[in-house]
């Protein structure tokens, strides 16, 4: 029978310990996710952006999904300043796409007139493709994004941007040109040919 009781005792204490765990792990979940808010999650979000050129956006297999159109834009209802941004997007190994920061016109979305991360495997100069900080810093290491799901996280705050791509930092950079604006995500062409595929399956960012 002591033996017995013992034995039991063992197992509560492993049962407890368990059960507390996850409820920790719960908790720590919990609070790391504070201040994130979902912009996009699976099929959801096209209510939180407005659309910019003519591209075929839609939710499909569990994602926002373009592949018609000669380019165009998801560009959020907001206006952000210092945030930090988590994306997961599938693109084919043909496409041009991209993050948009700090757009100065949110009617007229350009590289040029917002800080855009770039996801763009193929591009003529690969130097300043995929993972880097387009016409500013050039991405190292140069990666590819093609034909899996990838992750790009980028925190801009003050002047200072920070992108990282399958959690590899490749382009930093302290710019001072755009202060604040709307976010857009690209669906793009390489001049006369279609852009390919670009899926976005979340998107969340966090005031900072």
């Amino acid at each position: 029978m002591k033996r017995l009781s013992v034995i039991t005792s063992a197992l509560l204490v492993v049962t407890f310990t368990a059960f507390g765990c996850k409820q920790m792990s719960s908790m720590y979940d919990s609070v790391m996710d504070t201040g994130w808010v979902t912009l996009i999650d699976g099929e959801k979000g096209l209510d939180n952006f407005n659309r910019v050129g003519d591209a075929n956006w839609r939710g499909e297999d569990g994602a926002i999904v373009a592949d018609k159109g000669k380019g165009g834009f998801l560009v959020t209802k907001k206006s952000y300043k210092d945030f930090q941004i988590r994306a997961e997007f599938w693109v084919g190994p043909n496409a041009n796409s991209g993050i948009y920061m700090r757009c100065a016109n949110p009617a007229v979305i350009t590289d040029k007139s917002c800080y855009e991360a770039n996801i763009y495997d193929d591009r003529a100069d690969p130097s300043f493709g995929t993972g880097a900080i387009q016409h500013i810093t050039k991405a190292s290491p140069m990666l590819k994004a093609g034909g899996k799901w990838s992750t790009m996280d980028v925190t801009i705050k003050g002047t200072q941007i920070t992108v990282m791509l399958n959690d590899v930092q490749t382009a930093t950079a302290q710019h001072s040109q755009f202060a604040q604006g709307p976010i857009a995500l690209q669906f793009g062409s390489h001049g006369k040919l279609p852009g390919g595929v670009v899926k976005f399956r979340k998107l969340q960012i966090k005031p900072l």
